[in-house]
């Protein structure tokens, strides 16, 4: 690798680093080509070497920095020897990986509110392969799982754990520490089974 190229990679890495905050701070339409080239030390221009604008800008910040980067490799470390177990150790994974980027969750109602989700095919392209690899293991591990095709188990798995996590921090503490005991319990048991008697 070339000096030139190793100087336009580390100017590209100021730049995502710049706007990564900047969204996060201030929101997409509130955040100005300027301010991230001022964010990341360089001429307005300099940007436009790396970048073809504030949207090719944010497409990049949220590739490069969502959080399911940290939810993928969760489900793909999941362990258990049955379906429970792999579904509990799973989600509870995915949960942590949520708290710990949390911030970068701003990134995702971004691209729903300003851009109705256009980006999201391009996000998921290289991480739902991946996620498919979790719903295989689950369906190699002791239990009788229903017929489901693989990526209708793992959205619905995504989906409700994502759910939970969402609810958990829309309600806040006052309203949950009424019905927060064995929440994660059942949300694994409802999960697994419905919420129909069997």
């Amino acid at each position: 690798m070339s000096d030139e190229a190793t100087k336009g990679e580390r100017t590209r890495d100021r730049i995502i680093e710049a706007a990564h905050r900047l969204f996060i701070e201030r929101g997409y339409h509130g955040t100005s080509m300027r301010q991230i080239a001022e964010q990341a030390g360089l001429a307005l221009g300099g940007i436009y070497n790396h970048f073809t604008g504030k949207e090719d800008i944010f497409v990049t910040v949220m590739v490069e920095r969502n959080p399911y980067l940290d939810i993928v490799p969760a489900l793909e470390a999941a362990q258990g020897e049955t379906a429970e177990e792999l579904v509990r150790d799973a989600a509870a994974g995915m949960l942590a990986a949520l708290e710990n980027r949390s911030d970068d969750l701003q990134l995702m109602f971004i691209e729903i509110v300003e851009f109705k989700g256009q980006h999201f095919p391009q996000l998921f392209e290289s991480l739902f392969p991946r996620m498919i690899g979790f719903a295989q293991k689950l369906a190699q591990v002791n239990g009788d799982l229903r017929p489901i095709p693989p990526p209708v188990l793992i959205r619905a798995f995504v989906g409700f754990f994502f759910a939970y996590f969402m609810t958990e921090w829309l309600m806040g503490d006052q309203f949950l520490s009424k019905s927060q005991q064995g929440a994660f319990d059942n949300f694994v048991d409802i999960y697994l089974h419905g919420i129909l008697q069997q």
